[in-house]
């Protein structure tokens, strides 16, 4: 069996970065060129920034984002650390004088990755893809007013950022619970810059509110947007997604509906079936 061959069967454990920009479907053509071209200028000046040899990065387009793994001969608290602060940088003066400010979300998970002739794949991968893409994440860099918004793994913050480092400050991570495609999971977030973020939450239905509020109350409608590829993405989370988040937040999951759900409230008569 040949090197590449081999390269076929075995995983290789690496940092898997995924980066997606916000609301990229509202963009026009000429537009989402100019936010294509900001975003690799971001990563890679960055990376450059930071000392990461390029042939060190594996980098993938995604049209509205970029997928990368970076080998593990890097540490990964380079990239949690020192890059993370360049991104943030290099967004905020790619920011400067937008009227629309480009918004990114980045997913982080270390796990195995397999490499073939078109990219790169692995449950490692499917895991940051998914966190930079929860619903979560999207609600919390609108609420926030935020440029950035990173989501780690529960791995990844218990092995790594936990112990802390140099820009690495484990106290400006806020925890929750995300219902993904594959089952729940424990993720991360964090506001370069900014102390632990409030994980946001819906206010509370009236008493006498009609079922159908839980939809909002559960989610927000961005969410259900998102959920539902409002923007022109599919949202690989489902209308089911649902998240729960720790300390004196509230917890919502499994509600039932006993009649067809619209988006948003509905109130007076028009929300009730004729007999």
């Amino acid at each position: 069996m040949d090197h590449d061959a081999m390269d076929l069967t075995e995983a290789r454990y690496e940092l898997v970065i995924s980066v997606d920009a916000r609301r990229s479907g509202e963009y026009d053509d000429v537009d989402k060129q100019r936010m294509r071209e900001r975003i690799y200028r971001v990563l890679e000046v960055a990376f450059t920034h930071a000392k990461v040899a390029r042939d060190a990065v594996h980098m993938e387009d995604r049209g509205d984002g970029v997928l990368l793994s970076v080998v593990g001969r890097i540490a990964v608290t380079r990239l949690l650390g020192l890059w993370m602060v360049e991104v943030h940088e290099n967004l905020r003066d790619e920011n400067r004088g937008l009227r629309v400010p480009l918004g990114l979300r980045v997913g982080m998970h270390v796990g195995p990755v397999r490499h073939d002739g078109r990219g790169i794949s692995g449950r490692a991968v499917d895991l940051a893809c998914r966190l930079a893409d929860s619903p979560l994440a999207r609600r919390l860099l609108d609420a926030e007013r935020a440029d950035l918004v990173l989501v780690t793994s529960q791995s990844l913050y218990e092995d790594v950022v936990s112990s802390g480092g140099k820009f690495i400050e484990p106290a400006h991570y806020s925890s929750a619970r995300l219902e993904l495609k594959e089952g729940e999971v424990t993720a991360w977030f964090h506001l370069p810059g900014r102390p632990a973020p409030e994980i946001p939450t819906a206010a509370p239905a009236a008493p006498d509110a009609d079922r159908a509020d839980d939809v909002e109350d559960v989610r927000g409608a961005d969410d259900v947007d998102d959920a539902l590829g409002v923007d022109g993405e599919d949202r690989a989370d489902g209308p089911g997604a649902h998240y729960t988040v720790h300390g004196d937040m509230s917890q919502h999951s499994d509600n039932v509906y006993q009649q067809p759900v619209h988006i948003g409230r509905i109130t007076g008569d028009a929300g009730r079936r004729k007999g």
